[in-house]
């Protein structure tokens, strides 16, 4: 795995970000009918949080985001995209570990969504995420506090 790190987003980070959310989630909304060019990106900018966002680094440079919004009975698990080469080297794993770890400590349950059908719902339950809900395009998923 490569040496890694995370740092806190900022507004400046939205569209490096946006168009990561473009590639990453292209293959899976094709899939499910719903890939719209504009959409996609502008879906992000409309819910970029900088405050609950980290920016993912691989040797300094842009490999990804990650975003763990406070809500009334949980943290949201947003926004986890990683560059397309870097997937499956271990950082998404090890950068979800260590989020999940901050949310054991403060006794959180952590929830998100995945699109139906995508890969990375195999790594949510690997780390103890389980469907709570589903409907045709999202699957909705909880992990209760270890």
């Amino acid at each position: 795995m490569a040496d890694w790190e995370i740092r806190p987003a900022s507004r400046d980070d939205v569209e490096v970000v946006a168009e990561l959310r473009a590639v990453v989630l292209r293959a899976d909304l094709e899939r499910l009918g719903r890939y719209d060019e504009e959409r996609v990106r502008q879906r992000l900018r409309d819910g970029f949080a900088p405050a609950h966002t980290w920016v993912i680094e691989v040797g300094g440079a842009f490999a990804g985001c990650v975003s763990l919004r406070p809500a009334e009975d949980a943290h949201w698990l947003e926004h986890f995209y990683l560059a397309p080469h870097l997937q499956g080297s271990g950082i998404g794993a090890a950068v979800l570990r260590r989020l999940l770890e901050r949310c054991d400590r403060e006794g959180s349950l952590v929830r998100l969504n995945v699109l139906q059908g995508s890969p990375a719902r195999r790594l949510y339950e690997r780390h103890g995420f389980t469907a709570e809900t589903e409907d045709p395009v999202d699957v909705f998923m909880v992990r209760e506090p270890r």
